[in-house]
């Protein structure tokens, strides 16, 4: 599904470099990298202050908690989505309210954000699925309206754009209240282990994230909130400063596969490419299909004989969990997640993908599909 050690490949002096610099220095917690990636990462995005955090978990969890929110508020999230997003309210002991998604972009769904706010819903948590953002701005103005917080869920978008009605673009996680990305290392932007960051522009939320993400500390061994322990090593931090020059040009190479495979399968009944949100751009952390016109699990078996990987995300909706089953939902109150959670199968997208892998892939899938 990707293919980290040819990108390595082409970049490893300056990976080899960062990663000795932070040796030599012998400063691996709160380094000079980490700083340095930080300052980058704000120029790249655009947000006035990055706060890089242990995980994209960790950084969806944080941002919750600089709210404020008490157990028992309401937070809307989509139901077909990784369940980090669901885990990280059920943890602080709010209450996930899920909504269906967009058939066509798999993204959350306005009217079943409007339809699921009540008195006592405190925040929504979009997530930018697969790389394109959701369509943020009649959600902001939803939030707006009912005087809600927005913390993007940006983890699979890191360098998508939305465009606004008046020509404004900003980048995935800078639009709501607070982002928050992932630097898993298969993410678009991937360290060498675990990372991950929160976006915001409101210095006061900012630095009472900084502290909660340092034990709620911002006076050394002076406590003055309830915190956790998250935060980006130093030689991660120099692997993602080594490749953050490279992320458009990444971006870039997946958008090509991702053609490669639209024409392929522009025309075949039984699949259905990628829908496109209008307003933003796809930077394709996953290519999903619709498998509508054939049997999806003997599709992915197929493929797997023939050496070629294809994955699930995912193939079960957040409200049919074990874990997060609730008396509000039953089967079939999400009709388009749950149809989505049977028919979605993921290619392999990186990039490194030549135009002979990509011919191998696009000609399998044919073939199996018109057996």
């Amino acid at each position: 599904m990707v293919d980290l050690q040819s990108q390595y490949a082409k970049i490893k002096q300056d990976i080899d470099t960062g990663i000795q610099e932070v040796i030599d220095s012998a400063s691996f917690v709160k380094g000079q990298k980490v700083a340095e990636f930080q300052a980058h990462l704000e120029q790249y995005t655009g947000a006035k202050h990055v706060i890089n955090v242990g995980n994209g978990t960790d950084a969806l969890q944080i941002a919750l908690m600089g709210l404020g929110l008490k157990p028992g508020d309401e937070v809307i999230t989509p139901t077909f989505t990784f369940i980090a997003t669901a885990e990280v309210v059920a943890l602080l002991g709010l209450t996930p309210v899920v909504v269906d998604v967009n058939w066509e972009t798999m993204n959350m769904d306005i009217e079943s954000v409007r339809r699921a706010i009540t008195s006592h819903t405190k925040a929504i948590v979009p997530v930018h699925l697969f790389g394109q953002c959701a369509d943020m701005e009649p959600l902001m103005k939803l939030a707006e309206e009912h005087h809600l917080y927005v913390v993007e869920d940006a983890c699979q978008a890191i360098g998508a754009k939305y465009t606004f009605s008046n020509g404004e673009t900003k980048q995935a996680g800078t639009i709501g209240h607070i982002g928050c990305t992932s630097f898993f290392p298969s993410k678009n932007l991937g360290c060498y282990g675990d990372g991950g960051a929160i976006f915001t522009n409101d210095d006061e939320l900012a630095a009472r994230m900084r502290a909660i993400a340092n034990h709620g500390m911002v006076v050394r061994y002076h406590h003055d909130m309830v915190g956790v322990n998250s935060r980006l090593d130093s030689i991660q931090a120099a692997v993602l400063d080594a490749k953050l020059p490279h992320l458009d040009e990444y971006i870039s190479a997946r958008q090509r596969a991702a053609a490669f495979y639209d024409r392929a399968f522009a025309n075949n009944n039984k699949v259905l490419i990628p829908g496109r949100q209008a307003h933003s751009t796809h930077v394709f952390h996953q290519y999903t299909l619709r498998v509508v016109g054939a049997d999806r699990d003997q599709l992915r078996e197929g493929l797997a004989e023939r050496g070629i990987p294809a994955m699930i995300y995912y193939p079960v909706p957040l409200h049919q969990q074990k874990a997060y089953r609730d008396p509000r939902y039953k089967d079939g109150d999400f009709p388009i997640a749950e149809k989505l959670a049977a028919c979605v199968l993921s290619l392999p997208m990186h990039t490194e993908l030549d135009e002979e892998q990509l011919e191998y892939i696009t000609s399998n899938v044919q073939d199996l599909l018109a057996q």
